[in-house]
């Protein structure tokens, strides 16, 4: 249970050294920078909001020009980041980014330029192949569109709202126009829905032939080129290439600046580290001579950084223990077994001030609960098989993935084991194998039982486990208790709970329904049986007198010790919900039994292999997914609700460290 120790510190330095102490706290991240609102008239702050900002801003073009990149120059295919970790470089790495910083930044403003160019061409294809389309209905259109006359006619060149042959188009003017109105018309184009026309009359007639041809839906085009619609298209069809070309142009110009890749990725990093910088250097209480870093630091990491600071840079450097009363970041270490659990307690918060770090308590249980969930040998051998190859192959992967994958590295052991004790193997995929394609009886025996055959065995175990899980969660509450010196509330919360629950499971197996329905090997005794509900009794009376102690009323006192014993029933409901660990294994059971059997329908010969192979692949890889999400979830909310609400509150703060939060690369201290 290791809630690092936390020491206050503070480091006073010549200004002339800030900049380098600043990027060595930056680089060893130990200390959380916590400056007080308040100092002498001598100290004041800087205002580094607008280089901040400024660096915030190359940091992000950078981050942009590198996805513009990959949109136009993909990467070569690599690992996940997520497996391949950051790239770690030197101290001398990064500085040699900070000196090339400016070029990259150019560089990334000259990639923004080209994107611009490329998203500008592209729009401008798109507008011209709209006129284009808009055009190409009067491609057979040899003048003008814009032409409305002659000396002696009036000339319309418009479109009606539907498909209309020549034959059609005549009747209709005919019955439209009087007879004294002559119209030559011709047919540009037909298509369903616009019949592109070409009409001329005598100017004696052009009103009332303009009349008519309104009356039939005739209508104008509505951007009408100066050229004929054939140079149009050419013309049009000339500038659209051009635009296409610019923009591979630019396309291919993006593309060169590939082998820069990485280093827009690193200077991005290095402007985040910078805009983190200059927010702690805003935060700094500082004199024209003299700058103090104030803030808290992990009682082991203090001796060393220390040392560095007076060493390298004589400053004065001050650490001491933090006041009772100071708000103290959390930071969690745990060894090799317990410190995968620590993200799940993370999950649910940070030890709060005064508690103890669960993770050491609850790491055995998650592995159990996690494994009697899941049950089955083949799937926690392959769970244990995944995990291990990640965490022997990918050795750069980040430490809290890394700590991810040892949690189910353990869960997957924990899992075979059970599996092997109940005789699971892919549920019961050997009998099924050897009796459908070999036809012959092979078992492999439980070690101990099979749940499928004695469900009330498991489910009993379940209960047991659960009042196990539930009896460490008050030992913990006792141990904070003790720590504290409050020794009568040790009593009080925690002894007679376990008088009363203990006692009266005593009391439980000694009766005749309960060992019918159980089918228990053993009988208690009755001078145990009479113990156990002596104790009970205590710890009941212990609850009824003590649990309202806080109210000066009896009154008050005595109702709320009865509420206080009514508490009695949410442990038999927290010891009820240990049945989802029989509910959960003989799912997997279950499941693994009815994808066996559907594979198995085809009997024997080829036919009935690849069946049975392609549904076992599928069912087992469905059934071994659900079941691992169920299992952690379960087994999480079994940590969260029934275990922690024992003993545990959280409410800790986060231990956040003034440190090189990079997403690309990582520093290495040189040894």
């Amino acid at each position: 249970m290791a809630v690092m120790e936390m020491k206050r510190i503070g480091i006073y330095a010549r200004k002339s050294d800030r900049k380098r102490i600043l990027e060595l706290l930056q680089r060893k991240g130990v200390v959380e920078v916590h400056s007080p609102q308040e100092a002498e008239e001598l100290f004041s702050k800087t205002d580094t909001t607008t280089a901040r900002a400024t660096f915030e801003k190359n940091a992000q073009l950078l981050l942009q020009s590198a996805a513009v990149l990959d949109k136009y120059a993909p990467p070569p295919r690599q690992l996940p980041q997520i497996l391949r970790g950051r790239t770690p470089v030197t101290p001398q790495q990064v500085e040699e980014t900070a000196k090339n910083a400016g070029q990259a930044a150019k560089a990334a403003s000259q990639i923004a330029a080209l994107e611009k160019r490329v998203i500008d061409g592209e729009a401008e294809v798109l507008r011209l192949q709209a006129q284009l389309e808009a055009l190409r209905p009067w491609a057979g259109l040899d003048i003008s569109m814009r032409t409305r006359e002659t000396p002696c006619t009036s000339v319309f060149i418009g479109s009606f709202p539907e498909e209309l042959d020549e034959a059609q188009l005549k009747n209709r003017l005919a019955l439209a126009l009087p007879e004294t109105a002559e119209v030559e018309a011709e047919i540009i184009s037909a298509q369903p829905q616009q019949t592109c026309v070409f009409l001329v009359c005598h100017k004696s007639c052009a009103v009332q032939v303009e009349g008519a041809l309104r009356a039939m839906g005739f209508a104008y085009p509505a951007a009408p080129s100066r050229r004929s619609p054939a140079q149009r298209i050419a013309e049009l069809e000339e500038r659209m290439e051009k635009a296409r070309h610019s923009a591979e142009q630019a396309k291919q110009d993006i593309a060169a600046f590939a082998p820069q890749r990485q280093d827009l990725l690193f200077t991005a990093d290095y402007y985040a580290m910078r805009a983190e910088k200059y927010q702690v250097l805003g935060d700094l209480w500082q004199s024209p001579h003299v700058f103090c870093v104030l803030g808290y630091i992990p009682g082991e990491d203090a001796p060393g950084l220390q040392a560095l600071l007076e060493s390298q840079y004589r400053a004065f450097v001050e650490v001491e223990d933090p006041g009772p009363d100071e708000d103290l970041p959390v930071k969690l270490k745990n060894g090799f077994f317990a410190s995968p659990v620590e993200s799940v307690v993370e999950g649910y918060s940070l030890p709060g001030k005064g508690e103890v770090d669960p993770s050491k308590v609850m790491c055995l249980f998650y592995y159990v609960l996690f494994g009697l969930m899941l049950s089955d040998a083949a799937y926690g051998l392959l769970t244990v098989i995944g995990c291990g190859i990640g965490l022997w192959k990918f050795k750069n992967m980040e430490p809290s993935i890394r700590r991810t994958l040892r949690m189910f590295l353990f869960c997957g052991i924990s899992t075979t084991v059970w599996g092997v004790l109940f005789g699971s193997y892919f549920g019961d995929a050997i009998p099924v194998i050897a009796e459908t394609f070999f036809h012959t009886q092979v078992t492999v025996p439980a070690l101990w039982f099979e749940p499928l055959s004695d469900p009330m065995r498991l489910l009993i175990f379940s209960f047991a486990v659960g009042v196990a899980h539930l009896f460490t969660g008050l030992g913990v509450q006792f141990y904070q208790l003790f720590k504290r010196k409050q020794y009568a509330d040790a009593i009080y919360d925690v002894v007679f709970w376990y008088l009363l629950i203990g006692g009266l499971i005593v009391v439980l197996l000694s009766t005749e329904i309960f060992q019918n329905i159980a089918e228990l090997p053993f009988t208690v005794p009755g001078p145990v049986v009479t113990v156990a509900a002596v104790l009970a009794g205590i710890g009941a009376i212990g609850i009824l007198f003590t649990a309202g102690r806080e109210s000066r009323s009896p009154v008050k006192r005595f109702l709320k010790g009865l509420y206080g014993l009514y508490g009695v029933s949410s442990y038999l409901s927290d010891i009820l919900s240990y049945s989802r660990l029989l509910a959960l294994g003989l799912a997997t059971s279950v499941i693994s039994t009815v994808f066996n059997q559907l594979g198995a329908m085809l009997g024997g010969g080829v036919v009935g292999a690849v069946f049975f192979i392609l549904i076992f692949l599928i069912g087992h890889a469905m059934n071994m997914a659900i079941n691992l999400l169920g299992a952690y979830v379960h087994t999480n909310r079994l940590q969260f609700v029934e275990f922690f609400g024992k003993f545990y509150e959280g409410g800790g703060r986060k231990f956040q460290p003034f440190a090189a939060n990079t997403k690309h690369f990582k520093i290495m201290e040189e040894k």
